[in-house]
């Protein structure tokens, strides 16, 4: 039975990333046209604004798209590690156009309650709160539909700009609670909505930030994936009876792909063929075992030669 974050055969994840394509730019641009108009009919200058940022969505799906796009290229004679990289290159532009959007709205906000400009705004119709309650609930079924495949595509790029989709989701909610807020004598509702979510896209853009620097410097894998790669090869030696032995083991994350270097130990009287033999077999089992490894480097050691390391692991 597959499970919902199964990864998607190559023929599948080229559609499932055109399709995200498609949904993320065609929804934006709807959003958009139609909350400027609901906010130009109904005099909303918040409504307005969340226009404005629905727009900037369009720009981060393109840029996703061709990031995903990249880096699902075939290694070629310039990049023979492949171009997996580049998607944690989109997420950096991503994350940097959330912070410019947060910063924006954060901005926007503290300034028209130091000035009390937000006193002079003209009361808004009915038309943006109908507006800003078709945007959540749009919004938010955007975020969803792109995190799921961002998922099965092991997309940091997409579930990057799925973040974008709940973020505008989140700048509609404070638009409806200021729009609310304005019809009832409390425009500072809008402000102070505003500034909180400002913090909570912050925090996400930092976290999306924070996770393509870690993929972009070759950062090890968290200890617990280590942890079951060595009991990976501990079974290997029991159910093929070869008595290898882990001397050394390094992981790092290329992108949203694993590279690892092992070193193991085998009998030293041991023919060379029956040891490459061995290695070939880990090799093939460590790969098909864990889908995120794109490839493993094994080398063989005769057993007790590998002094220098202070523990064996």
């Amino acid at each position: 039975m597959k499970k919902i974050n199964d990864p998607l055969p190559d023929k599948e994840e080229k559609q499932a990333t055109a399709r995200l394509a498609v949904v993320g730019v065609s929804g934006n641009v709807f959003l958009a046209v139609f909350k400027l108009a609901a906010g130009l009919l109904g005099h909303s200058a918040a409504m307005i604004s969340d226009s404005v940022h629905t727009l900037s969505d369009v720009f981060a799906t393109v840029i996703a798209f061709i990031g995903v796009s990249i880096s699902r290229k075939q290694a070629d004679e310039k990049h023979p590690y492949g171009h997996e990289r580049m998607e944690c290159v989109a997420s950096w532009v991503l994350a940097t156009i959330l912070i410019i959007t947060g910063a924006g709205i954060g901005y926007r906000c503290i300034r028209a309650i130091a000035d009390g400009s937000y006193k002079q705004m003209q009361t808004p119709g009915l038309l943006p709160v109908i507006a800003a309650a078709v945007s959540i609930l749009v919004k938010e079924a955007m975020f969803w539909y792109t995190m799921y495949y961002a998922r099965k595509l092991r997309s940091s790029a997409f579930k990057a700009d799925a973040w974008h989709h709940r973020s505008d989701a989140l700048s509609s909610v404070g638009a409806l609670v200021g729009i609310i807020g304005a019809r009832h004598g409390f425009p500072v509702l809008d402000q102070i909505a505003g500034i909180i979510i400002c913090v909570m896209i912050l925090g996400v853009a930092v976290g999306i930030f924070r996770d393509a620097v870690e993929k972009m410097l070759d950062t090890a894998c968290d200890p617990k994936f280590e942890e079951e790669l060595k009991d990976f090869v501990r079974d290997f030696s029991e159910s093929e009876n070869c008595k290898i032995g882990l001397d050394l083991l390094r992981t790092r994350k290329f992108g949203e792909k694993i590279y690892v270097e092992m070193e193991i130990n085998a009998d030293g009287n041991m023919p060379l063929i029956q040891a490459h033999e061995i290695a070939e077999k880990l090799h093939e089992g460590i790969e098909k075992k864990f889908e995120d490894v794109k490839h493993i480097m094994i080398h063989v050691n005769p057993a007790g030669y590998y002094y220098d390391v202070p523990d064996k692991l």
